[in-house]
């Protein structure tokens, strides 16, 4: 039933790092984009990165040269290596994935992994 699971969250100190996981079933067919998501307590749920089918990556400002978004050689496994990690990502990741047909577009959303950056 689940068809994106993600893992690797956690708590970690200011400045450490996580990487998190996210596999999607290969029951879902055309994935154009894969990417990452975060809701913390109080804040509408924010874009953190997206990679496409074809390689092509975009960041929110806030995490641009502290989290890489990347994928296995599978398109259906992406990877977010998050550094540098701050109090301010703290938040609930949710791992997407934006199907698109010719006539319909669908977007997968997992269940959420807890980041918590705290001393």
């Amino acid at each position: 039933q689940v068809q994106l699971v993600e893992s690797g969250g956690g708590l970690v100190q200011p400045g450490g790092s996580l990487r998190l996981s996210c596999a999607a079933s290969r029951s879902i067919f055309s994935i154009r984009a894969m990417g990452w998501y975060r809701q913390a307590p109080g804040k509408q749920r924010e874009l953190v990165a997206t990679i496409t089918s074809g390689g092509s990556t975009n960041y929110a400002d806030s995490v641009k040269g502290r989290f890489t978004i990347s994928r296995a050689n599978a398109k259906n496994t992406v990877f977010l290596q998050m550094n540098s990690l701050k109090p301010e990502d703290t938040a609930v990741y949710y791992c997407n994935a934006a199907t698109s047909t010719l006539e319909l577009r669908y977007d997968y959303w997992g269940q959420g992994t807890q980041v918590t950056v705290s001393s």
